[in-house]
């Protein structure tokens, strides 16, 4: 792709959202419902803390995901909805052990419900919505749909307790952070859209170019998210801007930066890398020396090469609305690193 081309897709890419929310509404409608419906208990401290994050905001855009697959393979049975809200609850139930795991004070722009209930309320209510969202995967009938949401939960976690046994890790490799980010993040894209595929009748073709679709996505989408662990902003992350790099996370900013700095800013870079009282001071400079290394621009370029093999996936699919409408969303996702 040419530098000016993909200028036009950057400007273009932030209706993107706005045309897939749209697209998929009807179908959001009924997840969202099912969502509110789900979340309840008559444990009233469960509802309480799973509505807390659920109403916080977030795209949603993986069960959007998942609906925008069916409806590009003729809309569905009625299962995509199921499907939509057990990846959101999965997600969700992430977020809340991740914040416990990584001790994090913020999500979406406010306090974590950890700093609100607690730890052990925080990992339970996380296990209540997995379980819920079993349930609904359950209740269609579809047992190879459930066998890629097991899956996905499977490897999530692998990829959670991978990435705690890499954090500090001066030895990780490209490699390693590739092997974390494709378990923790990428996978789950890859099961919204696939499922999402089987619900609309995909034939296997069909079926493999969506969750190849999902899974060159979900990479893009969490290089871009380590970009702006450095290059954003509080508000508009919705967590602390440098919390990667205080939680001492090998991303791929921290490894490029490390395998070319100096060894008097290598020394700086491991001094704040894992430190929670890591301050601004130190923050910037640790963000010079990525600048000089242009590793932020490196890792969003490599986010672009994953949007690019995303689009690339949509390729073999008969062209229509749906298809592009996806299509665009690859490039939503790297434009919000610029």
């Amino acid at each position: 792709m040419t530098p000016s081309a993909a200028a036009t897709q950057d400007r273009a890419a932030p209706d993107a959202l706005e045309r897939l929310v749209v697209e998929t509404q009807p179908g959001m409608n009924k997840v969202n419902a099912l969502i509110l419906d789900r979340a309840s208990s008559h444990v009233e401290l469960v509802p309480e803390i799973a509505r807390y994050l659920i109403d916080a905001g977030g795209k949603r855009l993986r069960p959007m995901l998942t609906i925008a697959s069916a409806m590009l393979f003729g809309g569905g049975t009625g299962s995509e909805v199921n499907f939509a809200a057990a990846v959101e609850f999965m997600h969700n139930a992430t977020l809340l052990h991740d914040d416990v795991v990584d001790e994090s004070a913020m999500r979406r722009g406010r306090a974590a419900a950890r700093m609100r209930w607690g730890n052990q309320a925080s990992v339970l209510v996380g296990d209540f919505l997995l379980g819920q969202a079993f349930t609904m995967m359950v209740e269609t009938g579809n047992l190879e749909a459930l066998g890629v949401i097991s899956r996905a939960a499977t490897i999530i976690a692998e990829g959670e307790v991978l990435q705690l046994a890499k954090a500090r890790d001066l030895s990780a490799t490209r490699a390693d952070y590739s092997n974390v980010i494709h378990a923790k993040t990428a996978m789950l894209f890859e099961a919204a859209t696939e499922v999402g595929a089987m619900a609309g009748g995909a034939d296997p073709a069909g079926r493999q170019a969506l969750k190849s679709f999902g899974t060159e996505l979900g990479f893009a989408f969490q290089l871009v998210d380590d970009v702006l662990d450095y290059r954003g902003e509080a508000g508009r992350l919705g967590k602390n801007v440098g919390d990667d790099l205080r939680e001492g996370k090998m991303t791929l900013p921290v490894i490029l930066a490390l395998e070319d700095a100096n060894p008097a800013e290598r020394d700086i870079i491991v001094r704040a890398l894992g430190q929670p009282e890591t301050g601004e001071a130190e923050l910037a400079t640790v963000r010079a020396i990525f600048a000089k290394y242009d590793t932020l621009g490196r890792t969003s370029l490599e986010a672009r090469r994953h949007a690019e093999a995303a689009r690339a996936a949509l390729s073999p699919l008969h062209a229509g609305p749906m298809r592009a409408h996806l299509a665009d969303i690859a490039d939503f996702t790297v434009a919000r690193a610029y």
